[in-house]
């Protein structure tokens, strides 16, 4: 052990414990044009096609939030959902010719707001995965992201016909001035008649997502809508902290608030008190998880179709080009929906994972769940101890943020709340170095 990572652990102990948005290894902005166009073909051609996640991204809201960076364009000109949407297709047809015998596992649809979509389009979207792609939503986990002022029970009742058994909900805050002050102008009319039509609907999952660390929050303002949330029933909810992250509206005025830390803390506790248990430093749950085929977030393949989406093989993570700027996003959809059936067939911009990245981002992606990483798992896929890969990992047991025994490494709480520091502190040098160099746009 090198006194110079010792020395690095100290440094991130003694800074933010909100570092990075830790969720997936490597991040986007480390993904750069590759040397040369690659066949979808080629991509896949070495790689299980046996228990894939198919995400499907609708780069479409009402409004961009303040905090959001999300690949995303509000309020666009009304044609261009349905052009996107054939475009789409054309991506869909591209990757299922690439493809020899996929079976999808998990499904999922994110943006941006699908449920911004109109009826028939959001009934396209399913279409389109059924007979391009060959997915069967109604026999695994679906899962869709929606906003208050978009959902209404008719586009419930698709969904739900149509396979989904799991409807996220972005609420962020119940506080309307706590949520304006973070860049969201949602009625709170909107947020009760979306909550009055989701009570109705028979989702297996429903999830709330709630941020803190907003300037006008306090203790008992975040509480009240984290026990608002409890009131619902959700099955799960996801506690985010505030980034004010480059190029988005509150990067203009807004600052670090020093009580996310505390905030967290309280919103964790008292959803621990009614009984939901922690699955991560975000999401907390209570029931029984859906049940449906297996699928190995660290082990399998992902096929992300649409502007804004990403696609995982063992050693190639890949998308379209990655902006936040409206007029950026604008050029990139433009491009995207632009494309020939032929251009479709290539991937042109992503990150190629040697061994050492294949290996830490298993250790980033277990570590980071409540759950931790199994050493027999990490054995198995290769053939060695991640304590003879990772040694610094015994500075996090030195220090109180992770319990290590012969079976098991995991955070404790202490650790978990420190989750998106102990990500980036784990980045190799190469995916730091290309997040740092990044050019946001």
């Amino acid at each position: 052990m090198t006194t110079a990572i010792a020395h690095d652990l100290d440094r991130v102990l003694k800074g933010s414990p909100y570092v990075a948005y830790s969720y997936a290894y490597p991040h986007k902005t480390a993904y750069r044009a590759l040397p040369e166009p690659l066949p979808l073909k080629d991509a896949w051609q070495e790689e299980r096609q046996d228990s894939l996640f198919l995400y499907l991204h609708v780069p479409f809201c009402e409004y961009r939030c303040g905090f959001c960076n999300l690949f995303t364009l509000s309020q666009p000109e009304e044609s261009l959902p349905r052009r996107y949407l054939e475009a789409l297709a054309r991506e869909a047809a591209a990757n299922r010719a690439a493809l020899e015998q996929p079976r999808f596992t998990r499904m999922a649809i994110g943006g941006g707001t699908p449920t911004f979509l109109s009826m028939d389009e959001l009934d396209e979207l399913f279409r389109l995965a059924e007979n391009l792609l060959g997915a069967a939503p109604r026999e695994i986990s679906v899962s869709c992201e929606a906003s208050p002022a978009t959902l209404t029970a008719e586009k419930l009742a698709l969904l739900r016909e149509r396979g989904v058994d799991r409807l996220s909900l972005g609420i962020q805050s119940f506080n309307p001035r706590d949520a304006h002050a973070m860049g969201r102008p949602q009625a709170s009319r909107d947020v009760q008649r979306a909550l009055t039509v989701l009570r109705d609907a028979d989702f297996a999952t429903i999830n709330l997502d709630l941020i803190y660390g907003g300037s006008t929050q306090t203790r008992a303002s975040w509480l009240a809508t984290v026990d608002e949330a409890i009131a619902f029933g959700p099955q799960e909810v996801y506690l985010y902290p505030l980034y004010v992250r480059p190029l988005t509206g509150l990067a203009r005025f807004a600052s670090w608030d020093d009580q996310r830390l505390a905030l967290y803390r309280a919103g964790r506790d008292r959803l621990l008190e009614k009984g939901y248990q922690q699955r991560s430093m975000r999401m907390f749950s209570r029931g029984s998880p859906v049940e449906g085929p297996a699928y190995c977030c660290q082990d399998d393949g992902m096929i992300g179709l649409g502007c804004g989406a990403r696609s995982y093989t063992r050693s190639l993570h890949y998308s379209r080009e990655y902006a936040v700027r409206s007029g950026s996003v604008a050029g990139i959809l433009a491009s995207y929906i632009g494309r020939s059936d032929r251009e479709f067939e290539y991937v042109e911009h992503g990150f190629e994972l040697n061994a050492d990245e294949r290996r830490r981002r298993v250790l980033i992606l277990s570590l980071l769940q409540a759950s931790g990483l199994e050493r027999a798992h990490y054995r198995r896929r290769f053939r060695r101890d991640v304590l003879d890969d990772f040694p610094q990992l015994l500075r996090l047991a030195e220090r109180g943020l992770a319990e290590i025994d012969c079976r098991r490494l995991q955070l404790t709480a202490s650790g978990l709340e420190r989750s998106d520091a102990i990500g980036p502190w784990l980045y190799s040098a190469a995916v730091r170095r290309r997040t740092e160099e990044f050019q946001w746009r």
